[in-house]
C-alpha cells in the first residue's frame, strides 16, 4: 500500500480530472489525501472518502483574483500568473508542506497550476507527478510570446528560490519523473512535444461523479436535435452577449433544434427564456420548447443524450464531449482555449467561432454544420475511440502505483 497526496487549485477542470484516479487508488488499498485552498470544493466533488488538507489561496474571480471580463491574449496570461498562479503556490505552499509532515506520502501528484505541489515535494525529496489536465501546455503556447516566455521563467525562478530547492531547475509544470497527460497524441496533434520526464498520454478521466443537478429529462424532444451551451465554470462574468447570440440562432432553428442552456449567472433572464426550469426541476413558463435554461446541469448523463456541443473549448467540456462522440461548435475566451479549439478543429471535429464578435447568423451556420455534415461526428466518434483506448483513470493509476514502487 503506498501514500498519494493530490495537490490542486480550487478549480472544478482541474479537480474532476483528478477524481476519477483518486477513486482507483483508494479502490485498491492505496491512501489517498488532498491539499487544496478550497476544501469544501473538493469534498463536493470527490466526496469525503480521503481527507483534504486545507491550504491559503486566492479565490478564483474574487478581489485581486478577479480578471478584467475583458482582458485578452497575452495580457489575460499575463494576469493569471501574476495575479492568481504566482500567489496561489506562495499561498499553498505551508499548507503542502504540513500535509507531506502529516500524511506522509510516497508520491505527490501535483496538478500542472498547483507550482506548490511540485516544488515543495522536490524540496522534501519526494517523487512527484505532473497532472496535466489540459493538452496546452504540450503545443507550446508560449512559442510565438518570447518576452511572456522569460517572463514566466523568471518569475518560477523567484517561487523556486522562496518555496522550493534553490538548487534545483526542474520546470514545476512538468516532473521529471512523470506526467500524466489526460489527452490523447491523436487530439493534441502533431505539434505537441513531450516535456519533463515521461509523458504517458492516458486519456480523459471521465467516470462517473455524484451529480447535485437536478434535470426534467421529460423536456427533451426526441423528434429535434439538441444542443448543450456552456461556458464552463469561470467564465460567467463574460457570457452574456455569447448566450444571447446563441439563443438567437436556436429560435431561428426551433422546428428542428432545441438547445440546453448553462446559465449560472443568470444573464439571459427568467423573462427571456421560453423554457426555464429552477434547481428543484419545477416547470416554469414552457410556452414553446426551443430553449432550456438552467444554472447546472448534469453533464455527463446530458452527453449521452446530445446531438452537439457549444462552448469555450475548456479542456474538460471538449473531452468529455468526444468522449461520448460528440461535435462542438467552440468559442474560445483565453487562456489554453485558443489552443484546445485549434485541436478541435484540425481534428475535424468541430467548428471554431469568435467569441467576442460571432452573430447569430454565423454561429448557426456553424451549428448547422456540425449537425449535419457528417465529417465533424465521424471525427468526434474517432477521437473518442481513441480516448477509451488510453485508458483513462485507471492507467493513469497504473503509472502512479508503478511511480510508488519505483521510488522505494
Amino acid at each position: 500500500m503506498s501514500g498519494f497526496l493530490f495537490v490542486v487549485p480550487p478549480l472544478v477542470g482541474h479537480i474532476n480530472p483528478a477524481v476519477g484516479v483518486a477513486d482507483r487508488l483508494l479502490a485498491r488499498g492505496h491512501r489517498v489525501a488532498w491539499a487544496c485552498a478550497d476544501p469544501a470544493l473538493v469534498g463536493r466533488l470527490a466526496g469525503d472518502r480521503a481527507p483534504v488538507f486545507p491550504c491559503a489561496g486566492p479565490v478564483p474571480g474574487a478581489g485581486e483574483a478577479r480578471r478584467p471580463p475583458d482582458l485578452r491574449g497575452p495580457e489575460a496570461l499575463r494576469f493569471l500568473w501574476e495575479w492568481y498562479l504566482l500567489p496561489l503556490a506562495e499561498a499553498m505552499a505551508p499548507g503542502v508542506r504540513a500535509a507531506i509532515g502529516t500524511f506522509r506520502p510516497d508520491v505527490v501528484v501535483a496538478d500542472q497550476q498547483a507550482f506548490a505541489g511540485a516544488l515543495v515535494a522536490e524540496r522534501a525529496g519526494l517523487p512527484w507527478a505532473t497532472s496535466a489536465t489540459t493538452s496546452a501546455e504540450f503545443a507550446d503556447p508560449l512559442a510565438g510570446l518570447p518576452k511572456v516566455g522569460r517572463w514566466i521563467a523568471e518569475r518560477l525562478a523567484d517561487l523556486r528560490a522562496s518555496v522550493g530547492d534553490p538548487a534545483g531547475d526542474t520546470d514545476p509544470r512538468f516532473s521529471p519523473h512523470l506526467v500524466l497527460a489526460f489527452s490523447t497524441a491523436e487530439f493534441a496533434g502533431p505539434h505537441a512535444a513531450a516535456r519533463g520526464g515521461p509523458v504517458h498520454w492516458v486519456g480523459p478521466s471521465v467516470t462517473a461523479r455524484a451529480e447535485r443537478s437536478a434535470f426534467p429529462w421529460e423536456w427533451l424532444d426526441p423528434g429535434r436535435a439538441t444542443v448543450l451551451v456552456t461556458l464552463g465554470t469561470a467564465n460567467t462574468d463574460v457570457g452574456g452577449r455569447f448566450l444571447g447570440v446563441c439563443r438567437e440562432a436556436v429560435r431561428e432553428r426551433a422546428d428542428r433544434v432545441q438547445a440546453v442552456v448553462v446559465d449560472p449567472a443568470g444573464t439571459l433572464g427568467a423573462d427571456d427564456a421560453r423554457a426555464r426550469y429552477g434547481t428543484g426541476g419545477a416547470a416554469g413558463d414552457s410556452r414553446d420548447k426551443d430553449l432550456l435554461v438552467l444554472p447546472s446541469v448534469p453533464q455527463l448523463a446530458l452527453l449521452e443524450r446530445v446531438d452537439a456541443v457549444v462552448c469555450h473549448a475548456g479542456h474538460n467540456t471538449v473531452c468529455e464531449a468526444l468522449w461520448h462522440g460528440v461535435p462542438l461548435v467552440v468559442a474560445p475566451i483565453r487562456d489554453d482555449q485558443p489552443v484546445v479549439a485549434g485541436q478541435v478543429v484540425d481534428a475535424g471535429a468541430g467548428v471554431r467561432v469568435r467569441f467576442g464578435w460571432v452573430t447569430a447568423a454565423r454561429l448557426g451556420a456553424a451549428l448547422d454544420s456540425v449537425l449535419h455534415e457528417p465529417g465533424h461526428r465521424a471525427a468526434a466518434e474517432r477521437i473518442g475511440t481513441a480516448f477509451r483506448a488510453a485508458g483513462g483513470a485507471p492507467a493513469a493509476a497504473d503509472r502512479l502505483e508503478q511511480l510508488a514502487r519505483e521510488s522505494r
